[in-house]
């Protein structure tokens, strides 16, 4: 069986390439395979998850998807009261 892969480019700032230049460095990886992971995580969550990480949610938004959460936790156990 074939794997398919898709090379992709990112931007980023100065700053930001820094910190995963020593992020890289300090882990033994290349940025591809940090960049790799990062990806197959982010996909993997719910939407409400993703949502969140995009910072594509208002202040209000933030507080309920907050309680919704605390509420998800709580359900399956790991949440302390």
């Amino acid at each position: 069986m074939t794997s398919h892969r898709a090379i992709m480019r990112i931007q980023l700032d100065s700053a930001t390439k820094d910190e995963l230049d020593e992020l890289c460095e300090k882990r033994g990886m290349t940025q591809v395979a940090v960049m790799s992971r990062l990806v197959n995580w982010f996909i993997k969550q719910d939407d409400l998850i993703k949502t969140a990480v995009l910072a594509s949610l208002s202040e209000e938004s933030l507080s309920r998807l907050a309680k919704q959460l605390h509420k998800r936790l709580e359900l399956r156990g790991g949440g302390a009261k």
